[in-house]
């Protein structure tokens, strides 16, 4: 259930009927504490008689109306009335299941009702006032606590979650860094970082194994503040080269030129990722080197069956209309990734010649074909309509249909009259799928 007002109130209906709170709520999911609270107090049916007696029965009752079951507790925590909400915040301590409505109750628009429920949460992440473990407690209510915190006087939560976690005479459960809540694994690692709870070697481990870029980003920036200038420190900058996150490669490939090793940095010219490869060039630079030197070097041997894509895509970003002579002779290259970024270098410097790329789009690599229709996708006047139609045949391979679609699209005329009916007619649903999506365009 998500935090809809609509989808809380039918949850608070369930629960009215005497229905298990674990039944009808996701306790784990955060916003569905919130859509219960705001769906309680949405429709009339609160007001029903036998309902309303026993939630009066908690104003009535000091300390814990032992005699109203979860479901009912539940509701009451949620009432529109401040005063029962108040009276049902001084029992549920006892009821573990319902914290996270206390947390939402700390939040509370009505003062009686926010003091008590701080008082009680307070009380129930010490963990030497109520003989339990306040720390599990805090982690355990952090998912809501923190979804509450973005709202108008949801800070003392996050405060007292912050000053539990702060705590350097609590050793923090192994899974909180891995939480499964988002929010909750971002907040843990800035306030690991803030607190120095972990080392920058455990850092750079985080960053290059979280698969969250703000996790990443976080964890990497404060491993390498802690990297001494001209020194090599291989435990921060060893995970971080060989993460398979590209914020987390970038990151280490920078440190090289502050570790003192720009040589290394060399491997990286011709990385999968763009930025990667442009990291590196900066530290090549850096050093006194030359990367374009490199690219050129490595690309003109167009044989090479080893040759990196990387560094094809690489000397485009880099380079000058001049090196699209290298570029267009890799276009017969056996390995299709490098065909396929010759096909976007050229796209990038800028000298697409369409005669010259028609024959790619008919090429049995679908990355291939993409790349030369995104190259001549301008030019799609060039082509001709009896041309784009023959490929449009279903005896051609699909991605080669789905190409020639975007094409004859493009190409407008008796082309794009054939390529709607293909659209609407094509046996492959794919083909169809696709061609509705490129009409729409």
């Amino acid at each position: 259930m998500d935090d809809d007002p609509r989808a809380g109130e039918a949850a608070a209906v369930r629960l009215a009927r005497g229905e298990a709170v674990g039944s009808v709520l996701d306790a784990d999911d955060p916003a569905a504490w919130l859509a219960l609270d705001a769906g309680a107090r949405r429709g009339t049916w609160w007001r029903a008689g036998a309902v309303r007696a026993e939630w009066e029965r908690v104003a009535l009752l000091p300390g814990d109306p032992a005699g109203l079951d979860a479901s009912r507790y539940a509701l009451a925590l949620c009432h529109r009335d401040g005063r029962l909400r108040e009276a049902a915040v001084r029992g549920v301590a006892d009821r573990p299941s319902l914290l996270p409505l206390l947390v939402v109750r700390a939040a509370d628009w009505v003062a009686p009702v926010r003091q008590a429920a701080r008082q009680v949460l307070r009380e129930r992440v010490d963990g030497d006032a109520v003989g339990g473990d306040g720390l599990e407690t805090a982690v355990a209510l952090a998912p809501v606590i923190l979804l509450v915190g973005r709202r108008e006087r949801g800070d003392f939560a996050v405060a007292l979650l912050n000053e539990v976690l702060s705590d350097p005479s609590r050793a923090w459960p192994a899974a909180l860094l891995a939480h499964d809540d988002r929010a909750v694994r971002r907040h843990v690692h800035r306030l690991a970082v803030e607190t120095g709870r972990l080392s920058p070697a455990e850092l750079a481990r985080t960053a290059a194994g979280d698969a969250d870029t703000v996790v990443q980003s976080l964890c990497a920036d404060a491993a390498l503040a802690a990297v001494p200038e001209g020194r090599p420190c291989e435990e921060v900058v060893g995970p971080l080269l060989g993460a398979r996150s590209p914020r987390a490669r970038s990151a280490g490939v920078t440190a090289l030129r502050r570790t003192g090793e720009p040589e290394r940095a060399v491997a990286f010219l011709a990385d999968r990722s763009a930025v990667v490869r442009a990291c590196a060039r900066y530290v090549v630079r850096q050093a006194g080197d030359d990367p374009v030197a490199w690219y050129r070097e490595r690309c003109a041997r167009a044989g090479d069956p080893l040759l990196p894509p990387g560094a094809v895509i690489g000397l485009a970003e880099c380079g000058e209309r001049a090196d699209a002579g290298t570029l267009w002779a890799l276009l017969g290259h056996p390995s299709a990734a490098v065909r396929a970024r010759a096909v976007a270098g050229l796209r990038l410097l800028d000298v697409v010649d369409v005669r010259r790329l028609q024959p790619l789009l008919d090429d049995p690599a679908p990355g291939v074909v993409r790349e030369t229709v995104l190259a001549v996708e301008p030019s799609a006047q060039l082509l001709s309509e009896e041309w784009l139609g023959e490929r449009l045949d279903a005896g051609r391979p699909r991605h080669v249909r789905v190409g020639a679609l975007r094409l004859s699209f493009r190409r407008g005329g008796s082309a794009r009259a054939r390529a709607q009916r293909v659209a609407r007619e094509d046996p492959d649903p794919e083909v169809r799928a696709r061609g509705a999506r490129e009409a729409a365009r």
